[in-house]
């Protein structure tokens, strides 16, 4: 936000109500000047010494967790984990003698989940809540009549297939972010399109078209979301306490305007979904370099901005850079990092921003205030050390239920939280404020030297002040050769400092010249062509070769996601991370709308996991002698671990079901001792989760949906992505991942319980029917040949159930019939087969396991 007059108009009054009244009581005959007869000037200088006194104050502070509250929660942590520390003791010492396998895997499975439990549990000790103070950093930054001290912040936005991610939705992504309450002079945002996809360029000049109608309506009526098509499928009275007059007019233009502009939308879709014979071409006839999107030239258009063909018009609204980077076969372009690192060097040269927001093109900004939340962390000063402010991700579109855990709200209201009380949050792959220099691989001690004084003196030599313009005039050729020969002269006096910049950024010397400074201000001493040529260089397919780009600068390879590891490498380095809140949410994006797309996306993650898990970048040996904490190291183990945890889990939910069918059961004769360790175990748990629930404000609701997922995945996605990652690492295999369709509309509820079939449905389907179809056998032969001891019966029972309950939300899908033909094939084959195998055990002479005598042997107590 610009700086709010409104509030100091307010504060303004009650100042004059409160000296009115003292100089009533004190009886002075002081004149009491009328407000209205104050002009601006005496106004701001009444103001003046209250707005520095605030001004002065901290733009962020930490507020930790009630004593009342975290505690409790810590006490019962000890406790759970002195009860569990006894019970595997007792389960350790009382093996079951004619079930040892079944008691083997049992205690094996028991133990790692201890394991998980405890690997989860320690970053959580001391989780934090943070404060931000917008009004203050305006106050300190962005007074009104004064140029603005906020810092430049370029905006990254990834596409891959326009078909996919629909064009709508790209569009809404870029209107959000043309509309955030900064600054426009300090927002560029930058579109990578992996496609290469003529359609994108198209849809991105559109939406800066609509966008001349849309920013000035969001900044004049201070919409919120500055998305469009959230705000106008928003079911509010936007009239109710809106106090413009005007409002109702021009909210009822704006959404017809809107309407023609998707229409417009959607008729480039119809126009490039049927691609012509001999691929596109341009407006001059030229053919569409990208259309062949695995062999073409790298791209670049500035469609909006200072320099762009709308000329000086357009200094209201940010800058919009479309790029496309050159794509060779035989080259291995490292997916989303790649796209991103290219995009840090092209912003490099244009813009410098001394800050990166990274967002998805399904993730647009939701609160328009975001970016002065960041930087009441970044620009503070007593904050030297934060590398990125990390916001949570919020999903719309999800059902009521979150049937399929799609907010994942233990992990961003509770986990994260822990995170940031350590050394903070992990990079999470959007919704991210990056510090450049941090990116580029800089220490937090890192000083700039000799070169900043130098860029002070090159700006002192300027002919003419192009500050805030991004290109000089393409024939000015002496601000070009006094860039030049600064350069030069800099590489003959610190050679060793720039031959390890070359090699480190590579061979481009704006580039070099660009990590010196936090601003654009080399750029006004090199032409247009020279600035562009440079870009293009930077975005070919072997810029990259032989630098530390993705290895110590920018996103780091090594995964699928990347961003883990990039997290990782500047939590070694020193750096701490900040994990920010708002009351109203930064971010919206949107979720799977299928438990397939949902386990897909899941089993992409985990992959990437297991990549790091066996790489040198794995947390357990890689850091050391860094500055990564210790508990932030154990929150990194846990994060790259966790599919690991998919095989015990696996096996727990099949031992119910093997219990049942031979009569035998994994725990020993239960005595009374035996008998009060589980009643703890249990008390503890509940205990436990309780007291996290009180401190965090997570609802009872959405953990158990968190739990029943974390099973789901864990016998699924998580499992198969331990050999997915292994064939990665070991073998060499490139796993193909597609781009997941997750948008939605009025008609896609119908979709939440649809399954599409996949192979990590196989395993789900098959622990339910076997619990399933042993309960039923169960039940059926004590209703023919009697049970001797019922104590150990409804333990089985119990805990075959338990498997059921947590297996519920897919088990519902299943019984949803509107499913492709080989899902229905294949569920009705294995239903049969169940049948069959209740007739086997019925007909079966040696039933006779399941009566009386045969639990006697096993000793249990009812």
């Amino acid at each position: 936000m610009s700086f709010n007059s409104s509030i100091w108009e307010e504060r303004l009054c009650q100042w004059r109500l409160a000296r009115e009244r003292l100089l009533r009581r004190t009886g002075s005959q002081e004149e009491i000047p009328d407000p209205s007869d104050l002009g601006s000037v005496d106004e701001m200088e009444l103001r003046q010494p209250e707005m520095d006194n605030e001004s002065r104050q901290f733009l962020s502070r930490k507020v930790p967790i009630p004593p009342s509250m975290i505690y409790p929660y810590r006490v019962s942590v000890i406790f759970r984990l002195v009860i569990l520390v006894f019970f595997l003791r007792y389960r350790l010492t009382h093996p079951v003698h004619n079930a040892y396998g079944l008691w083997l895997a049992s205690v094996f499975c028991e133990v790692w989940f201890s394991i998980s439990w405890i690997l989860d549990q320690l970053p959580k000790w001391q989780p934090v809540n943070r404060q931000t103070f917008p009004e203050r950093l305006c106050m300190r930054y962005n007074q009104p009549g004064k140029p603005s001290g906020l810092a430049s912040v370029d905006v990254f936005v990834s596409t891959a297939d326009p078909l996919k991610e629909s064009p709508i939705v790209i569009s809404n992504t870029i209107l959000s972010i043309l509309s955030v309450d900064y600054p426009a002079e300090k927002v560029s945002c930058y579109v990578s399109d992996e496609g290469a996809a003529r359609l994108t360029l198209e849809t991105l000049a559109l939406t800066c078209d609509f966008a001349r109608k849309w920013v000035p309506f969001c900044k004049k009526f201070q919409i919120e979301p500055p998305s469009p098509e959230s705000y106008f499928s928003q079911k509010v009275d936007h009239l109710k306490y809106n106090p413009y007059p005007t409002f109702s007019k021009e909210r009822r233009l704006m959404k017809r305007q809107y309407e023609d502009f998707k229409a417009q939308i959607n008729g480039l879709i119809t126009k490039f979904q049927d691609v012509p014979s001999e691929g596109w071409t341009m407006k001059d006839g030229t053919p569409w370099p990208g259309n062949d999107i695995k062999n073409h030239l790298g791209m670049m258009q500035i469609i909006m901005g200072h320099g762009g063909p709308h000329g000086s018009d357009t200094r209201a609204l940010p800058q919009v850079v479309y790029v496309s980077r050159e794509k060779r076969p035989g080259f291995h372009h490292n997916t989303k990092a790649g796209a991103m690192n290219a995009l840090v060097r092209v912003s490099a040269l244009l813009t410098n921003g001394t800050y990166i927001l990274n967002l998805d093109s399904d993730h647009y900004i939701n609160n328009s205030r975001t970016f002065l939340e960041a930087m009441c962390f970044l620009m503070d000063p007593s904050n030297q050390k934060i590398c990125f402010v990390q916001f949570p991700q919020r999903f719309e579109g999800v059902d009521a239920n979150d049937r399929y855990g799609n907010h994942n709200t233990i992990f961003y209201d509770i986990n994260l939280k822990g995170f940031d009380g350590i050394q903070g949050p992990f990079y999470l792959g959007t919704g991210c404020f990056f510090y450049r220099k941090a990116l580029c691989g800089y220490d937090p001690s890192f000083e700039q030297k000799i070169l900043n004084t130098r860029w002070l003196d090159l700006r002192m030599k300027s002919p003419s002040d192009n500050h805030g313009h991004y290109f000089s005039d393409a024939s000015d050729e002496s601000s070009s050769s006094l860039l030049i020969q600064e350069l030069n002269s800099l590489e003959r006096e610190f050679p060793s400092s720039f031959q390890s910049m070359k090699m480190c950024f590579g061979q481009a010397p704006l580039l070099i010249a660009s990590n010196f400074v936090d601003d654009d201000i080399f750029s006004s001493y090199a032409t247009s062509e020279e600035i562009l040529r440079a870009a293009i260089h930077v975005i070919s397919c072997d810029y990259e070769d032989k630098t530390a780009w993705g290895i110590e600068v920018g996103w780091i390879y090594g995964s699928q996601t990347g961003d883990v590891l990039t997290g990782l490498k500047m939590h070694a380095r020193g750096w701490r991370s900040v994990y920010c809140m708002p009351v109203r949410a930064a971010f919206r994006g949107s979720a799977p709308i299928n438990l397939s797309d949902r386990l897909t996306q899941v089993l992409f993650w985990a992959t990437s996991s297991i990549e790091i898990l066996f790489s040198r970048h794995c947390p357990i040996w890689y850091g050391y002698g860094g500055g990564l904490k210790l508990l932030e190291r154990v929150a990194y183990i846990n994060a790259v671990i966790y599919p690991i945890f998919s095989v015990p889990l696996l096996i727990y939910c099949a031992l119910p079901a093997i219990c049942l069918l031979s009569g035998k059961f994994i725990i020993s004769p239960i005595t009374y001792e035996a008998n009060i360790w589980f009643m703890l175990v249990v008390l503890s748990i509940f205990a436990h989760g309780f007291l996290e629930l009180r401190w965090s404000g997570v609802s009872l609701q959405e953990r158990w949906r968190n739990q029943q997922f974390w099973v789901i995945a864990g016998v699924s996605s998580h499992f198969f992505a331990i050999f997915q990652g292994l064939f990665k690492v070991m073998l060499g295999l490139n796993t193909r991942s597609s781009t997941l369709m997750k948008t939605h509309d009025e008609d896609s509820a119908v979709e939440f319980y649809k399954f599409k079939w996949t192979s990590l449905l196989i395993l789900p389907t098959t622990l339910i029917l076997i619990n399933l179809w042993a309960i039923v056998a169960m039940i059926f032969s004590i209703v023919v040949h009697g049970y001797g001891s019922f104590g150990p019966l409804f333990a089985k029972l119990f805990f075959s159930s338990f498997v059921i309950v947590h297996l519920y939300p897919f088990l519902k899908g299943l019984l949803v019939w509107k499913h492709n033909i080989p899902t229905v094939v294949i569920l009705w084959s294995l239903i049969l087969a169940s049948l069959f195998c209740l007739l086997w055990v019925r007909l079966d002479p040696f039933t006779t396991r399941f009566q009386g005598p045969d639990a006697e042997a096993c000793g249990y107590e009812c």
